[in-house]
């Protein structure tokens, strides 16, 4: 919660409680009701603790009234009083519970009246006993010559300023702040209702509202906020959506976002999230009639009606196990994106359970996959449906230091109803079979560490693979029904000498790395299709991997050395310097990185030869605030450069730069026939303590021509940002030769509630 929601919580709560105290005092007058001769017979501590709870808490600024309503139950020494409302007015002093009031004494008399009201030499009693705590931590009572002051600024000059006062150190106004004419305050799910209030940005009012609901700031709160959103494309116009909260509980919320799109009409948008202690739910649906579907033309959307409904929801029925789910459903897959929706590229409609203990993993999920864009049903036709995917696995630690036990399993079933292929310059990649495919595996393997004298350091394993696989033969391009069981065989051992120098201040350890990984099989295709390991780049993060597919469809297979080491100083005034490089070597059995794949993974890895391709990756710090990268991978037998990365950052002080530089070689093998040769660079210079200007460029040194080129402004405090910026692609861009504006504005608040739009504010092409 934000400084000034602390504010009015306490300074409200405060003030009602200690007038709750003088309300059980003698000097009551009932306005009705018979009272027993003893109900306040027993003995009473003006002094003591006083209690309170309400439904809501209200200020009226205008009227001076403070109220409780909803439920107001009043404790004090043992004294009870339950009404429907309490009134505190400032300006008579007179506190009064109103409607059917209920008062228990001590003795547990009851009596029950229409209200009642403090009276005569009692009123001083309630001044003396009521007190606030300011924003600034100080208790103030209500007869002190501040009070009004204080009150005022926690429930309105202050009331929703996240920078307090909103004034630095050097009395420049900064940031945003939110004055009301009335307040209220719900105690169960702490938002807040604020009545003719008025929005100031850097302390010049700049917007009224008749009405403006804001959430508790906690973290749940600040992640189902709506704010309102300004955007515009060529195709929709220009959009202007108002969420409203109609409804809003601790466990409730509901709201409507009408939006007016200038060139299509009018959109709604509504959504209901429901929370309940082990989990929640949510539902959103949204969708127009647009009155030029003309603009989409040759596009999925040139509809007249689009809209789409999406759910999702997570539960936790027991501590170790959460469920849950997401579902969307849409007319056309470009809706959530044309209409800024969803900057989402895909959706995943799925049904998971997830288990997670210290030594236990296990997710089971049935899911579909959709793409988001501009997609035909034909594409959609080639996502694949996992029904299911279950993966699994398992550490048990052996005692007496004899390592660990280590269990490992994926089941899954693939179902498509279309080859998904694409061609890159001439070359096929098929990244999908039509028809069913099931795919079982589990691993199981035994590890430990041994520290031999003088520090050299052993790591064995020793386990082994089974796989299960079956395709149903539907894809034309794999006609034949095939199965495949497969047991491997799999032992390896890491060797590594750390060797350590130290001065005192500064630290150096140089680490020699050996390693031997053998798998006794010689099929690394062993899921007959690759569904889950399409992506391979070797280089020092992989470099001392036993397998370096990132999925269970492929394995690599053979005797192989990983020969290499790594160097790290660590130096006194916060500087470091880290180096990793090595080769791999292939020894014996088959290569894998040269195996048939449709996708082709592995090809042009640089691991298809006996002798991988060397790799190096550096990362340092030089000064405070200047960091450097590099990563290096080198054909060394003809002592090429396959793949150059590098890049320097540099951040202080407001001031900003980067310099990047990208080489990758052209692989004909995978349809890159032409080097891609690009250097790029920012620089962002502070203009003054809250404004900055900022540029970027790249150029294509292949093509020689430029690349990109860009440039903007910035305001931003801490709480308020306001920006505008420009950027123009060149002719070798993915999207070439376009042009596009860009704006930012953003409330934002200490506890992570940035609120406002950062986006495009005019279409590309011109």
């Amino acid at each position: 919660m934000t400084k000034v929601g602390r504010s009015i919580t306490r300074g409200l709560a405060c003030a009602l409680m200690a007038g709750a105290g003088a309300l059980a005092l003698p000097g009551l007058s009932l306005a009705q009701g018979f009272v027993p001769p003893d109900f306040f017979s027993a003995a009473i501590d003006p002094d003591g603790a006083a209690g309170v709870e309400a439904d809501a808490l209200t200020f009226n600024s205008q009227t001076g009234v403070i109220e409780a309503s909803g439920n107001v139950i009043l404790t004090f020494e043992g004294y009870t009083v339950q009404g429907s409302t309490l009134t505190f007015d400032r300006r008579s002093g007179q506190v009064r519970m109103t409607g059917r009031t209920r008062l228990i004494d001590p003795s547990g008399n009851v009596a029950e009246s229409d209200g009642f009201a403090i009276e005569g030499d009692m009123r001083q009693a309630v001044l003396n006993a009521l007190t606030i705590t300011s924003y600034d931590g100080a208790r103030i009572t209500a007869d002190s010559v501040d009070y009004d002051t204080a009150l005022q600024t926690i429930l309105n000059d202050a009331g929703y300023a996240p920078c307090g006062e909103c004034i630095d150190e050097e009395g420049r106004r900064i940031g945003w702040s939110v004055q009301a004419a009335k307040i209220t305050y719900n105690a169960e799910d702490g938002s807040v209702v604020l009545e003719q209030p008025s929005l100031a940005l850097l302390g010049i009012p700049v917007a009224w509202l008749p009405y403006l609901w804001l959430p508790g700031t906690d973290e749940d709160a600040l992640r189902n906020v709506r704010m309102p959103r300004l955007d515009y494309s060529d195709q929709m116009g220009l959009k202007l959506a108002v969420p409203v909260s109609v409804y809003s509980s601790r466990w409730t919320d509901v709201i409507l976002t009408p939006t007016l799109v200038s060139r299509q009409g009018f959109l709604m948008d509504a959504e209901w999230i429901q929370r309940f202690d082990a989990g929640s739910f949510q539902i959103r649906a949204s969708g127009l009639y647009q009155f030029d579907p003309a603009a989409f033309a040759g596009e999925v959307g040139d509809r007249d009606w689009r809209g789409a409904i999406q759910t999702s929801g997570e539960f936790t029925p027991i501590e170790t196990w959460k469920v849950g789910w997401s579902y969307s459903v849409f007319t056309d897959a470009a809706y959530l994106d044309d209409y800024r929706v969803s900057n989402d590229k895909s959706t995943v409609n799925q049904v998971y359970a997830t288990h997670l203990t210290d030594d236990t993993y296990i997710d089971a999920r049935v899911q579909e996959f959709n793409l988001l864009g501009n997609v035909t049903e034909a594409q959609q036709r080639q996502q694949g449906r996992n029904l299911p995917v279950v993966r699994f696995s398992h550490v048990l630690d052996l005692e007496e230091d004899w390592g660990r036990l280590t269990f490992d399993g994926k089941l899954l079933h693939v179902n498509r109803e279309a080859d998904a292929v694409s061609i890159v310059n001439g070359v096929p990649y098929v990244f999908g079979h039509q028809g069913n495919k099931t795919h079982a595996t589990l691993q199981a393997g035994w590890e430990t560490q041994w520290i031999a004298p003088g520090g050299l350091v052993f790591s064995p394993y020793a386990g082994g693979r089974a796989d299960f696989s079956y395709y149903d033969g539907t894809s034309p391009l794999l006609p034949e029904e095939t199965s495949l069981i497969a047991a491997t065989p799999i032992a390896a051992i890491d060797v590594r000498y750390p060797l350590m120098a130290s001065n005192g201040a500064d630290v150096h350890i140089i680490e020699p790395i050996v390693q031997l990984a053998y798998r006794g099989s010689d099929n690394s295709l062993v899921g007959i299709t690759n569904d889950d390991a399409q992506s391979l780049v070797f280089d020092d993060t992989n470099l001392f991997s036993y397998d370096r597919f990132s999925g269970y469809d492929r394995q690599d297979i053979g005797l192989r050395a990983n020969v290499g080491g790594r160097y790290q100083a660590n130096f006194a005034n916060g500087r470091y310097l880290e180096i990793i490089a090595g080769q791999s070597f292939l020894l014996a059995g088959a290569n894998a990185y040269t195996e048939a794949d449709p996708v082709r993974t592995g090809i042009g890895s640089g691991l298809e030869d006996a002798a991988s391709y060397g790799v190096l990756g550096a990362y340092g710090s030089i000064a405070p605030g200047i960091d450097l990268a590099g990563k290096l991978q080198v054909n060394t037998s003809e002592w090429e450069m396959s793949r150059v990365m590098a890049g320097a950052r540099f951040a202080q002080d407001g001031y900003s730069a980067s310099l990047d530089y990208r080489f990758v070689g052209a692989e004909p093998v995978r349809g890159v026939l032409q080097d891609q040769h690009e250097v790029a660079g920012q620089l962002t210079l502070p203009v003054s303590d809250y404004w900055k200007i900022s540029g970027n460029a790249a150029w294509d040194l292949g093509a020689n021509t430029w690349l990109q080129v860009g440039g903007g402004v910035l305001y931003d405090d801490g709480y308020l940002a306001i920006g505008a910026g420009a950027v123009r692609t060149g002719p070798t861009h993915r999207s070439p030769d376009d042009t596009r504006f860009t704006a930012t504005f953003q409330l934002k608040t200490p506890a992570g509630l940035n609120a406002g739009y950062e986006g495009n504010v005019l279409g590309a092409g011109f």
